[in-house]
């Protein structure tokens, strides 16, 4: 099968490229490197059946041709990180909600199948834990940038399943919650890179509030593995399946682990979240996913633990140069 990625240099999609090689599939990625980086895919560069498009997704006559020459699509093109996000609520919302536009629209012509990439901050402000995909979604006001993006993909879901209603494209919904792994940078606020640079350059590690706030994480090996099973399927149209892991942890407590995982010798530093981000900022207490749906549809479940996923990104930031970083949650 021939499959297309749109935000596959960046990281989630840079490996999602490696497993489906590894399952025998031809592989062309689309991204435009505001995020991704040539540096995740360039192993892949020159390897029979791999391709690439420098290009936005957002050009719709490049995505029309890129999805006719497809047989499946993974909608992975989005804005990332909390620190851009709030940064740049503009671009945030017209990157996910056009984007997603552009590629349905493309991918509606020849009914093309579609994964698009959704994620666990559309829950927003729920208390309902764990998380299904069928509990209400409880957004902050929109005064609050912090939610634009919870926004933008829940919009972007809802493009997906309309698109398969109205039109019968076929399409399926991943919510992600806190995917980590090598390639992943610190750059946009991802918590476990930065606090991990952090620690090998002997750095206070920075954590944000009062570090009590809790995530469970999954390595993006257990969730390229769920990504590619689902799209095997015909069954999954018009649905939307929590993909994460339900090993939960504080924010501070992750930093000491990765301050003992490493052997640094630096201390926990708390900054308010006013000054991490803006006034009045607003976080997710806890993500906790219930994940009953896809375990019991493809018998999905993750294999890595958090000691795993520690050990991974340690190794790989151990072979790059350390860098300042801000961690969040």
């Amino acid at each position: 099968m021939k499959h297309l990625i749109t935000g596959g240099a960046g990281f989630i999609g840079s490996h999602l490229s490696d497993e489906l090689l590894a399952r025998g599939h031809e592989v062309h990625v689309l991204d435009d490197l505001s995020t991704g980086s040539m540096e995740n895919i360039r192993h892949l560069k020159g390897r029979n059946g791999f391709g690439y498009t420098i290009d936005s997704a957002d050009n719709a006559p490049v995505v029309a041709e890129l999805v006719d020459d497809a047989d499946i699509v993974h909608h992975l093109a989005a804005a990332v990180g909390v620190g851009l996000i709030v940064e740049s609520p503009v671009r945030t919302i017209e990157t996910n909600v056009h984007c997603t536009e552009v590629l349905l629209a493309q991918a509606s012509k020849k009914k093309k199948p579609v994964l698009v990439a959704s994620t666990s901050e559309v829950y927003g402000k729920s208390t309902a834990l764990p998380f299904r995909e069928d509990g209400d979604l409880v957004m902050g006001p929109t005064v609050k940038g912090r939610w634009s993006y919870a926004c933008s993909k829940a919009l972007d879901e809802f493009l997906a399943i309309a698109y398969w209603k109205e039109r019968k494209v076929p399409t399926v919904v991943v919510r992600l919650f806190n995917t980590v792994g090598p390639r992943q940078t610190g750059r946009y606020g991802m918590v476990i890179p930065s606090l991990v640079r952090q620690a090998l350059a002997e750095q206070p590690l920075t954590v944000f509030g009062d570090g009590t706030q809790r995530r469970c994480f999954c390595h993006v090996k257990d969730v390229v593995r769920a990504l590619c099973d689902l799209v095997e399927r015909e069954d999954v149209y018009g649905e939307v399946f929590n993909v994460g892991s339900s090993e939960e942890i504080t924010i501070r407590g992750l930093a000491e682990r990765v301050i003992e995982t490493t052997g640094s010798s630096s201390a926990v530093s708390l900054i308010p979240y006013d000054e991490a981000y803006e006034e009045g900022f607003e976080d997710m207490e806890r993500r906790i996913p219930d994940t009953t749906k896809i375990r019991e549809l493809i018998g999905w479940e993750t294999e890595r633990p958090l000691e795993t996923i520690l050990a991974d990104v340690i190794e790989h930031h151990r072979g790059t140069p350390a860098a300042p970083g801000l961690a969040t949650g």
